[in-house]
């Protein structure tokens, strides 16, 4: 298989909610912190019903851009158990929760001044081979 260039910015945090898509993740949500962070330039924020469906969201994004992008997350924290995945791609911070932690911790309120919107591979399930 060929794999894609290495993906950056808003590329990149694309290609993660068409992944996250494809594993029927729910009410996600693009917030641009170019300007409002030094570290990072995206969040991408999703929840799955379940902390199964969690773990599937996390496995989907990782194994895609794995295999189509040669890209893996510096880093990973939190466990679908606790309700909280973060997935730490540099330039794309991703945050998986279940719906009662994201109501909980409320990132888009706590990053209001950031632009939000909900992103055009998101809209787009099942376009992606899985």
């Amino acid at each position: 298989m060929t794999q894609g260039a290495v993906l950056q910015g808003e590329e990149l945090v694309g290609a993660i909610a068409g992944y996250a898509a494809d594993k029927k993740a729910i009410d996600v949500v693009e917030l641009d912190l170019r300007g409002v962070l030094g570290y990072t330039d995206y969040f991408l924020v999703c929840s799955g019903n379940t902390g199964r469906q969690a773990k599937a969201i996390h496995d989907g994004i990782l194994e895609g851009l794995k295999r189509e992008h040669d890209t893996s997350p510096r880093r990973v924290e939190g466990s679908a158990q606790a309700g909280w995945i973060l997935m730490d791609y540099l330039d794309v911070i991703v945050h998986i929760f279940t719906p009662e932690t994201r109501d909980f911790y409320r990132l888009e309120q706590l990053w209001g001044e950031a632009p939000a919107s909900t992103p055009k591979a998101a809209n787009t399930a099942g376009e992606r081979s899985t």
